[in-house]
This record gives structure tokens, sequence and C-alpha cells, in this order.
């Protein structure tokens, strides 16, 4: 694309051009430094260090939450096809989802044994010449009213640890899958010009993100604004990214992802990827 092409599409500046060689009618070449005035796209790239082709890299819109503005959206951002093109493999997302359930499971129906039924401590008649049958307790799970054997006991849980490969494996197919979607939007930054619920509703409604958005940042400390504005929205929630999860991105219709986090986020999982300890999940995974 040529820089006039570009000036026309893209008129906010993000970006300063210098050293421009153009050519007049005559054939002759002058050196033409773009003023901070003019525009230029902002394309934010990455080079990673095991991107080797084999998959066409993605890109995103960065946008912004001002809505004053005459253009939301600033520039482009390329993103790592091991994290936001992989194949979804969706038995491990529905794996990810049901570990997740039944880590906050905790059973609270309880039943007593023999020991902690009030009552029962005498033997209730003597053990030979009365003609009944043998018995110690009157508490014993023989009776009713006794203790019962194998019951239910409070304040037991169904947790239990995914195996790492597929949580890594999980969070990546899930981000692929929302991002093929179209369901996965990057922002520059979470600052907004209101604190009002209303002009986030407003803002949310025009964009087409969906009944329900999760807004993740590289930090736990949000901005002021959207605090506030997303305090009294229930279906509208701010999260940092060392706490994001399969359950969360399939709870909400559109992830907003700034471009910090997108970064961190790549980061980390890229790690994981190609830790020493990690290879199998590489090969094991590998359709």
């Amino acid at each position: 694309m040529s820089l006039t092409l570009r000036l026309a599409f893209y008129p906010r500046l993000h970006c300063v051009v210098r050293n421009v060689v153009t050519s007049c009618s005559k054939g002759a070449t002058d050196t033409v430094v773009v003023p901070k005035s003019s525009g230029a796209p902002l394309i934010i790239q990455d080079k990673w260090k095991d991107d080797k082709g084999a998959v066409e890299g993605r890109e995103a819109w960065v946008e912004t939450l001002d809505n004053s503005t005459n253009s939301t959206q600033l520039g482009l951002i390329h993103l790592n096809p091991r994290i936001f093109a992989s194949y979804p493999r969706l038995d491990i997302i529905h794996e990810n989802v049901v570990w997740q359930k039944k880590s906050r499971m905790v059973n609270y129906a309880h039943t007593k044994h023999r020991s902690e039924v009030r009552g029962g401590g005498k033997k209730p008649w003597p053990q030979k010449g009365s003609g009944r049958s043998r018995h110690g307790s009157i508490r014993s799970p023989l009776w009713k009213g006794g203790g019962i054997v194998h019951g239910p006991r409070a304040f037991t849980t169904q947790f239990y640890m995914l195996p790492y490969h597929k949580r890594v494996r999980g969070l990546i197919s899930t981000l692929s899958a929302k991002f093929a979607q179209d369901d996965i939007k990057i922002v520059e930054n979470l600052d907004m010009p209101s604190d009002e619920a209303g002009y986030l509703e407003q803002l949310c409604e025009d964009r087409y993100w969906g009944p329900s958005v999760l807004f993740v940042d590289e930090s736990d400390i949000m901005p002021r604004n959207i605090t506030l504005a997303t305090d009294t929205l229930g279906h509208m929630n701010l999260m940092p990214v060392y706490g994001l999860n399969v359950y969360s991105m399939l709870k909400h219709t559109t992830l907003v992802l700034t471009v910090g986090a997108t970064r961190l986020m790549e980061e980390k999982l890229l790690y994981n990827l190609d830790r020493p300890d990690g290879r199998s999940l590489v090969t094991r995974f590998r359709k």
C-alpha cells in the first residue's frame, strides 16, 4: 500500500514516517519528512523465534474505548498463529470446563456414624440367656435410629488436578475458537472518557460485542472509569491476564484484550508450549 493510501485510510497519527523518498513529475528525488499532523497506521508486530511460517499469521484491529473520535480503529496487531490459529480440541475444552466446575463443588450432605449418634452406650440386654440376638448398642447400623454406614460426609470436594498439557491446550483451543468466531477484540487500553455504566453499554451495543463482555488487562489494577462502570453491570466483568480461564471465556460472548495482555498471554503460553518438560505437548496434540 502506498503512502497516499495509508494517509487516506488512516488519518490518525500513531507513528512518524521519516525519510520518505518520493518522485516528482520531473524525475528528481527529494527527501520528504511527514509532519506529526499527518497519520500512518499503528501496526504492532512481533517476531517469534519459533515462528516457522507453517501456519499463516493472524491479524486483528486495535481499537479504543473512546467513541468521541472519528475512527475507533487505531491500526493492526499481528497475533501468533500458534495461539490464535491452532486446531481447537473441543474434547479438551469440555474437560477444562468439567474440571473447573467440579473444583468448586462442595458436598454438604452429612450422615452420622454409630459413634456420633446420641445415646446407646449401654448394652440393651445380656449376651446370653434371653433368647434374643446379640447386640452391643442400640445405635448399631442394624437398628432404627442408629448410625449410617458409608453415608455422605459433609465438606467433601470433587477437586482433582487436570494434567498440565490439557490445561495449556484448553486455553489455546478456546482462544483459537473465539478468534475464528470473531469474538476476540483487541483494544489499546481500558481507558474510557466516562465512568457511567450506560456509556459502556452503549459502546458494546454500537460495536456488536454481544450481551456479555469480559475485559482482560495485563495487571489487576484497572483504570478508574471502567471499574466504576462495570461495578453495577453483572454481564460485564474485569479480569487480569493471570486469571484468564476456559470457563470464563466461554461464559462471556466477547473477549476484549488489551495489547499488553495479549503480548503477555502469548509469551506465557509459548513458554509453556516449548518448556523442556513439556515437549510431549507439541507432538501429542499435533494434528
